[in-house]
């Protein structure tokens, strides 16, 4: 082989995959309503749950079946060691009265094949189990509510405080580039004989603790991500971009609503679901009581052989009939009982779960008001004292220019600045966090 031709090829081999990988790599531009339906479409959670509802399925159709007829085809074959023997008595034959002769009746082979139709007309369990089915596939529904509710919150805080950190990443980067100019005007300042070397390595040492700020923000951005594409089930290769953006006037807008419907919450139907379940459950035991009464039809063959020749030439010999049957419970060891009294207490302890999940509801959304409420005061609080920093610091920085003010004093309003838009980012995002919580106990989470 030509020697540029196999260093060709060598070069492919290794670039390859590389390549592929980057073909692979998915670009995602996702609202946080994209977000969360994606999530609805990857999550493993939510995947397992709508399984549930397929296993569901499956269940109920294995409760119909017990309702439609059955038909089972049926072949047997016996061959007879010994031949089962008759006492036949001994006066048919003239023999003395109370004797009896031993006669074997049958042959050595023998054979059946039959049909045979089979139908439940009653069972109190089938029934309770017939119409208990769709309170089922609700339940099961309701399940996966449930969880994506759980997962939606999440997709909320993860995506929004990632939305304000873009806010953050603008602050640091004005702070930076701020002490930038206050590091060029005094080397300046030094280079005339105005400042000494100190001033202008507090700014420069101000700077780099700056800078190191910012990476440690972009690391945390690049984790948050990281996070976000797990909760909604994204391959950590692929690329997501949020598209939505957070306003202090869309964080308290829309938000309180001193109604609250319980049926909002998708927890609290859930366990009305249950609550149904398990009535059902002490009918299907009280049912349990009841006779059972079914029908089986058969018809068949049957044929006699003295030697094995069921496939050659003979008489087979029909047989049918058809039968009810009712089958009805007397004495269990009071089994049934415990059951109808275990179902009984299952269903008050769901009935609790209910009154306190509606105390916990209560709770939730006042705390949540009264969260909330705060946030947004801590919110205009700190955004007017970012303000007020801001001022202060453009004042200090024309007096250190015009040389009527001192290099500790720029310092010290440039640390109170960014004090001041770090405490605005922490309640920024508080306030949202404040609101989705507010939207969840509610159940307005959308």
């Amino acid at each position: 082989m030509n020697k540029h031709k196999l260093h060709f090829m060598l070069l492919l081999m290794l670039t390859a995959p590389a390549w592929l990988m980057a073909q692979s790599t998915t670009k995602h531009a996702f609202t946080v309503l994209q977000a969360v339906e994606f999530a609805k479409q990857n999550n493993a959670s939510v995947k397992n749950a709508l399984l549930g509802i397929r296993i569901q399925e499956q269940t109920n159709r294995g409760i119909t079946a017990a309702a439609f007829p059955s038909l089972a085809g049926n072949i047997a074959l016996n061959d007879y060691f010994d031949v089962p023997t008759q006492l036949f008595p001994a006066s048919f034959a003239g023999g003395p009265a109370g004797t009896y002769y031993p006669v074997k009746f049958g042959l050595k082979y023998n054979s059946t094949a039959s049909l045979q139709l089979q139908q439940l007309l009653f069972d109190g369990q089938v029934f309770i189990g017939l119409q208990a089915r769709r309170t089922s596939m609700d339940f099961a529904k309701q399940n996966v509510a449930v969880t994506e509710e759980g997962i939606k919150v999440n997709v909320y805080k993860i995506y929004y405080q990632l939305v304000v950190s873009k806010t953050q990443i603008d602050l640091l980067d004005a702070n930076i580039a701020r002490l930038e100019k206050l590091k060029h005007d005094a080397t300046e300042l030094y280079k005339n004989g105005f400042a000494e070397k100190l001033d202008v390595d507090k700014v420069d040492v101000q700077l780099s603790n700056l800078q190191t700020e910012k990476q440690k923000a972009l690391n945390s951005i690049e984790i948050g991500y990281t996070g976000l594409k797990t909760l909604i089930g994204m391959p950590i290769k692929d690329t997501l971009i949020l598209t939505d953006n957070i306003t202090e006037n869309d964080i308290k807008t829309g938000a309180l609503n001193d109604t609250v419907n319980y049926n909002d919450r998708s927890d609290y139907k859930y366990l009305q679901f249950a609550k149904k379940l398990n009535e059902y459950n002490i009918k299907r035991y009280q049912y349990s009581f009841l006779p059972t009464l079914s029908a089986n039809l058969l018809y068949g063959q049957q044929a006699y052989r003295d030697k094995f020749t069921f496939f050659k030439s003979g008489d087979w010999y029909p047989i049918s009939y058809v039968g009810l049957n009712l089958s009805v419970p007397i004495f269990s060891g009071f089994g049934k009982e415990a059951k109808v009294k275990q179902s009984r207490f299952e269903l008050q302890q769901t009935i609790n779960n209910i009154d306190n999940l509606k105390l916990s509801i209560d709770n939730d959304v006042k705390q949540a008001q009264l969260n909330f409420n705060s946030a947004i005061q801590t919110m205009d609080f700190q955004k007017k004292n970012m303000q007020l920093a801001e001022n202060v610091y453009n004042q200090t920085k024309k007096k250190y220019e015009v040389g009527t003010g001192s290099n500790t004093e720029i310092n010290a309003a440039q640390t109170d600045l960014i004090t001041a838009q770090t405490n605005y980012i922490n309640a920024l995002y508080s306030a949202v966090i404040a609101k989705i919580d507010y939207l969840k106990a509610t159940g307005k989470l959308q």
